[in-house]
């Protein structure tokens, strides 16, 4: 018994101590969010953007699954890169996008109203050449830069012209002139499209060059991704760019293509994945991924960018875009797979962090490590 009572007595004191200690300890301060934690839905707000098709296939997904996770709405409308970049000058949307690089001249003129610019990496994908040729399936049809750019020179204008039956001698290509098409919209994609060219075709880096929107020799305009997958799917004869996402949801074909080591390569996931394996990639993220050294590259391969405005001037949404990206970058790459995109690599990853990390409202950072 005297035992019993000894161990109660030791309890009390014991609980008695803890309950000291509790009063006189300051209050824990309750957890900031993280960077990578996103809004409640009770705090949501919602986002404007517009630009680049490219993407458009996992940008509507991300911003689905944000959405569920979040309460955050994002209307996104793939109005082209060119569009995009518009906008973003305009100060017409929260965030713009494209697949190219915004020109020294667009740059200047954007930053006039609003301060520097991001160029923020989302993911990587390829540029897939596809085909209307009856009888000859996915990854039959082989060529080459030059001849690619020839056709788009329209310096061959005929499937049985001796330049493409050289690359494919076990097909007997038809005499159906080639319908060339073509963006008809200020685009990315076109610009990924022809800074490969103009890196394999010394006549059409002089005579057409590389940007959004181009003097197109000839042929059939679509608008937007989803126009030119249309017209290659309508017209017998056709050939067309689109991204890859895009061939695969309408099921049209597209050719092997020669890159800068030699090898016939299909667009593919771990094709595009490898044609940024090897590429010193700077602060800015201003880099092209076309004709890659890499032998198991795809050679038309480009990042795709988010437009932001590293100044916000609105401190709700500055919040609410920084925490999207962030979200976007991490969590968001596990649906670039399913969708043909290639995630981002780690090296990308901690620069496009910094980017995001440099948004900040009237000079203080929007969110913190």
């Amino acid at each position: 018994m005297r035992i019993v009572k000894k161990w109660l007595v030791t309890l009390a004191a014991l609980l008695l101590a803890a309950a000291v200690l509790a009063s006189c300890s300051p209050t824990a301060p309750s957890t900031a969010p993280s960077v990578n934690q996103p809004s409640s839905p009770a705090q949501a707000v919602n986002l404007t953007g517009a630009g680049a098709t490219f993407p458009a296939p996992l940008y509507s997904k991300w911003f689905d699954e944000y959405y569920k996770v979040t309460g955050v709405k994002i209307n996104y409308q793939p109005i082209g890169s060119g569009g995009g970049i518009s906008q973003i000058t305009q100060g017409t949307v929260d965030f713009g996008a494209s697949d190219g690089i915004m020109t020294d001249n667009q740059t200047a003129t954007a930053e006039a109203k609003y301060g520097h610019i991001l160029h923020i990496p989302m993911t990587s994908g390829a540029v897939a050449i596809c085909y209307n040729l009856a009888g000859i399936g996915s990854g039959q049809l082989k060529l080459t830069g030059d001849v690619l750019a020839n056709i788009y020179l329209k310096k061959i204008t005929k499937w049985n012209d001796p330049a493409i039956t050289a690359l494919n001698p076990d097909f007997k290509l038809p005499a159906t002139a080639i319908a060339v098409v073509h963006r008809s919209d200020g685009s990315g994609t076109t610009y990924i499209f022809t800074n490969y060219l103009s890196k394999v075709s010394p006549d059409w880096s002089s005579q057409i060059g590389n940007a959004t929107a181009v003097k197109w020799p000839g042929d059939i305009g679509g608008q937007g991704s989803a126009g030119v997958a249309g017209q290659v799917q309508q017209v017998p004869g056709a050939i067309g760019y689109v991204e890859l996402a895009y061939a695969t949801q309408n099921k049209i074909p597209w050719a092997k293509l020669k890159n800068a080591a030699g090898n016939y390569i299909e667009p593919s996931l771990v094709a595009t994945t490898a044609a940024a394996v090897g590429v010193t990639l700077p602060d800015d993220m201003k880099v092209m991924l076309t004709n890659s050294s890499n032998p198991d590259a795809y050679p038309i391969v480009g990042f795709t960018w988010i437009l932001a405005y590293a100044n916000q001037t609105d401190k709700a949404k500055g919040e609410a875009l920084t925490k999207m990206l962030w979200w976007a970058i991490h969590d968001g790459q596990q649906y670039n797979q399913a969708l043909t995109y290639a995630s981002l690599s780690p090296d990308a990853v901690t620069k496009t962090e910094n980017e995001i990390l440099s948004i900040n409202y009237q000079g203080q950072p929007l969110i913190t490590r």
